[in-house]
């Protein structure tokens, strides 16, 4: 008779005693095999962050489809997208690998260092969907993946995180993600994955350390040498935005937030870019000292008409979040956002081919006050050094003005403060006003009004001391979350997006003029009204030149700027300048811009430079020279009526005109040459509340 007793069990066998038993595993699929040693679960990470990143790129392909050309060319952007996927989850999976490597034997069988374990992947997961959550907020913002934008955000997130709670529904997306997390995490809880893995990691140490070498050496090779310089120049740069990786992109920025001229662009001999410069400015040829060796920009700028004393008119310069040309009926805007300033150009001098040199506030600043090309990476807001600089306040200065810098947010934010007050501005931001003085304020600063109002106090201030006075005068309200009070408009405050700030923009304008109006300085003041940058500066084109359009008004109610129209070709730079011409001064100058209406300047043709972080432009009216890393130049034939750009053969005489602008104030910088040109920049007088 046969024997009924069951064979042994495999629990009893010495051999086998110190791991689970094998039914356990009858329960997983045959495939997830390859979670089954110490380093199985990076599959599961790698997996898990790849069919992200492709959702993440499907999303933002159907958020971009009205702008991308469906040819070939988008094949090539997602074959290059995955190549930086694979790359980015290379370096995510390094760390991880050494630690499985480092980690000794049985460190993952007790119960606590699994639920560690647990907690880690849950984090995990939860920072991949973030991630992925940000680059389409971050997207809907400015049409690219993360670049120094992010970067600076990732700076000041006191802004950034107030602008995002005030911007979106936060505690729901909060929730969305936990419950996405939660979701993922139980789905590979009960698939087996994760329990698979927990039972096979404790490897001998010899497959240990062989599997982490490998798993090392793989990711090291995935990782290394590649660059986005690598990438193509597709002709639509959404495609160029869709072969990145957000994350790859964010760390490249971080890394290259400062890009020296002469190491990744074109450059002549110094003393070439020098001497092709200097017949470009305004001055008559006899004030300049064109000198190339000494590589110096110095030049002399003399009164338009000497005959006649400078006219010592105030200065208040309102310098407007991201206003876009296009959203004044003068350029095609038919919504009415803007009936002030509509309203205001009949009675102005109006500059009509405007553009900013960049698609930032601070480098909207820095040509504003410096009149320098933006040179690549980092505005000279933001980088150290910046004291003591040529600006038009110390110009104004050392003819018996006051200067001030007013803006209604913290002026920490891109180092504004520094910025101004190290150039002997007085700074009078959120920071520097009675509570009393905020009537409204969202993340980014006070209302308009409230800052409208600490303008009036500045003014009244210095025309009490017997002083003309300049102020530089920053706006917030044109920006997201595009909250301000209720009330003033009839547009709601942030469901009516950016309509709603520009016209609540243009609202607090017209109150500000009516209250100057009461003023006794008001006729022997010039109200100048300019934006800092364009709201958006996406396009299919690396630097779409429209997106750099900008209005340009000087107002002056007690008639001594005549009103008219100026349509000539000119660029943030030449404001300055063009200003101080208009004042009729004569002084020393280390401007790169030029008075657009200087009898020396009629001759020269019109020119507006325009960048991004990396590309550099140098616009003609019909044709556009960009540089770009490393060591590049092309040509670009602009059409104004569509708006696209068509690539041309290199026009050498156009790129080394951009070569001697942007070259030449690298180098300055680089060299301390862009100094005061005196004693004017002095510690200015805290502002009082």
């Amino acid at each position: 008779m046969k024997s009924t007793s069951a064979p042994p069990s495999p629990a009893a066998s010495p051999a086998t005693s110190s791991r689970p038993a094998p039914r356990s595993r009858r329960r997983f699929a045959p495939s997830a095999r390859w979670l089954e040693h110490r380093h199985g679960i990076l599959w599961l990470v790698a997996a898990q962050a790849l069919v992200l990143f492709t959702a993440v790129r499907l999303v933002l392909l159907g958020l971009s489809a009205p702008e991308l050309d469906w040819n070939p060319a988008l094949a090539a952007a997602f074959a290059w997208g995955a190549v930086f996927d694979l790359a980015t989850v290379a370096w995510l999976l390094v760390p991880l690998a050494l630690l499985l490597t480092l980690l000794p034997a049985r460190a993952l069988r007790p119960w606590w260092s699994r639920a560690l374990a647990h907690a880690a992947l849950l984090a995990l997961t939860a920072g991949l969907l973030f991630t992925a959550l940000a680059e389409l907020v971050f997207w809907d913002e400015f049409q690219a993946r993360f670049n120094f934008i992010a970067v600076d955000y990732l700076i000041y997130t006191t802004e950034v995180v107030g602008n995002i709670r005030e911007s979106y529904p936060l505690p729901l997306i909060v929730g969305g993600i936990t419950l996405a997390t939660v979701g993922v995490h139980a789905l590979f809880v009960s698939a087996g994955w994760i329990r698979r893995w927990l039972d096979d990691a404790d490897a001998p140490a010899a497959p240990r350390w062989r599997h982490g070498a490998a798993w090392l050496l793989a990711c090291l090779a995935l990782g290394l040498g590649l660059s986005e310089r690598h990438l193509p120049e597709f002709a639509n740069t959404y495609a160029r935005e869709l072969a990145k990786n957000g994350p790859w992109s964010f760390f490249a920025a971080f890394r290259a937030n400062e890009l020296d001229y002469a190491q990744f662009y074109p450059t002549v001999a110094p003393a070439v870019a020098f001497a092709r410069l200097l017949p470009a400015l305004d001055s008559p040829p006899a004030a300049i000292a064109a000198d190339p060796a000494r590589l110096d920009l110095r030049h002399d700028v003399l009164a338009r008409d000497p005959a006649r004393p400078a006219a010592r008119l105030n200065v208040i310069q309102i310098t407007v979040e991201s206003l876009s040309a296009s959203f004044l009926a003068r350029y095609g805007e038919t919504r009415e956002l803007t009936p002030t300033l509509d309203a205001l150009i009949p009675r102005s001098l109006v500059f009509d081919r405007v553009y900013a040199t960049g698609n930032r506030t601070d480098r909207g600043m820095e040509a504003l006050s410096l009149s320098l090309p933006p040179t690549p990476g980092r505005s000279l807001i933001k980088r150290p050094g910046n004291a003591n600089l040529f600006t038009l306040g110390g110009v104004l200065r050392d003819n018996g003005y006051t200067t001030s810098f007013l803006y209604g947010g913290y002026g920490y934010f891109y180092n504004m403060n520094t910025f101004f007050g190290g150039n002997g501005y007085r700074v009078v931001d959120r920071t520097k006003v009675a509570p009393a003085d905020i009537s409204f304020a969202n993340v980014w600063g006070a209302c308009d009004e409230d800052l409208y109002r600490w303008t009036l106090r500045e003014a009244d201030r210095d025309h009490a001391a017997g002083q003309p006075f300049h102020h530089f005068v920053m706006t917030t309200s044109n920006h997201r979350p595009f909250t301000y009070p209720a009330d003033t408009i009839d547009l709601p405050p942030q469901t009516s997006g950016r309509a709603g700030g520009v016209k609540y923009a243009d609202y607090a304008i017209g109150r500000f003029l009516a209250a100057a109006a009461t003023r006794p300085w008001f006729k022997n003041t010039v109200f100048v009204i300019v934006a800092d940058h364009c709201a958006s500066s996406a396009g299919r084109a690396a630097l779409p030149v429209e997106k750099y359009h900008i209005p340009l008004i000087l107002y002056t109610p007690g008639g001594q700027i005549t009103p008219g129209t100026v349509s000539t070709l000119m660029s943030q730079i030449d404001y300055a300048p063009t200003l101080l011409g208009l004042l009729n001064f004569s002084y020393p100058s280390r401007f790169f811009g030029r008075d657009v209406l200087s009898p020396a300047a009629r001759d020269l043709p019109g020119r507006a430079l325009i960048a991004n972080y990396q590309k550099l432009g140098l616009f003609d009216g019909q044709h556009l020279a960009v540089l770009a890393p490393v060591r590049q130049a092309r040509t670009y034939r602009y059409d104004a009526v569509n708006h696209t750009t068509t690539s041309l053969p290199e026009d050498p005489a156009l790129t080394a005109d951009a070569i001697a602008y942007y070259q030449t104030a690298g180098w300055l910088l680089a060299h301390d040459r862009q100094s005061a040109l005196s004693s004017s920049v002095a510690h200015a007088p805290a502002a009082t509340p």
